[in-house]
């Protein structure tokens, strides 16, 4: 029997300020096949709260990965979309409960990726958000759409659940796409020859880096256009470099 898509998809809790929704979450979880659980700097775990609300998903929260920031979190991932409600003026791809579970369906057919929730309170940060390639919210009344941490799980976990369960043949997605951690890499390389370049002033950056990431975030990055896009920045430094070299040779010649 084939793996399961499901085992592809890491759950990630952001800053969880109650316990008992860790464990509750954990609980939505396994009812519909989902088993990785990351937990970014909770304020408290393990914790009695989370074991009581987990009931029989109690082994979810024993393998738990505990870490301690959201690039820790997405390592080795292909695609990460955050839970998110609010309005931002710098918005990835938006989509509903639905449609976004069949994207990351389809790229946990071959390669890990990610949901992030935020905290209960404030939710996922701006920075957070900007970690992500696209975003998905939960269809609720605009009156309220304020969702409990684990009934949002729960419903993302339906959704997911239900993805599985369509029929509709597998779509082949790229061989070798780019890793998240790959693709941050390449954004610090583009940031600092940017610097380098006078293109970007780092007193006065703006939201500059935040436009460059929603930009490429649309891309879908394979390993191959980050590795052109990288020889070329390399390119570019290189000859930064020899130009200053070059020009004193010049004065002395």
């Amino acid at each position: 029997m084939m793996p399961s898509p499901l085992n592809n998809i890491r759950i990630v809790l952001s800053h969880t300020s109650h316990a008992g929704n860790i464990g509750a979450a954990a609980r939505a979880m396994k009812t519909m096949g989902l088993s990785a659980l990351y937990l970014i700097n909770p304020k408290s775990f393990p914790d009695k709260d989370a074991h009581i609300r987990a009931v029989s998903a109690r082994d979810l929260l024993a393998q738990a990965r505990i870490c301690s920031s959201l690039d820790e979190a997405l390592h080795g991932t292909v695609l990460a979309a955050a839970l998110t409600t609010r309005s931002r003026k710098l918005a990835h791809d938006l989509h509903d409960a639905r449609s976004g579970a069949g994207i990351l369906l389809e790229h946990a057919r071959q390669h890990p990726v990610a949901l992030v929730f935020g905290a209960e309170t404030a939710g996922l940060t701006s920075a957070e958000v900007s970690r992500c390639q696209l975003q998905i919210a939960i269809p609720a009344n605009p009156d309220y759409p304020s969702l409990n941490l684990a009934s949002a799980v729960q419903v993302m976990a339906y959704e997911l659940r239900m993805a599985l369960s369509d029929a509709m043949p597998p779509v082949k997605i790229s061989d070798l796409p780019a890793t998240l951690d790959e693709i941050e890499l390449f954004h610090q390389h583009l940031e600092t020859v940017m610097i380098k370049t006078a293109f970007l002033d780092p007193q006065q950056p703006g939201k500059l880096m935040q436009r460059i990431r929603r930009l490429f975030s649309r891309a879908r990055l394979e390993k191959e256009e980050i590795n052109i896009l990288r020889g070329i920045l390399t390119a570019m430094e290189k000859q930064l470099h020899e130009t200053p070299q070059r020009e004193r040779r010049d004065n002395q010649s």
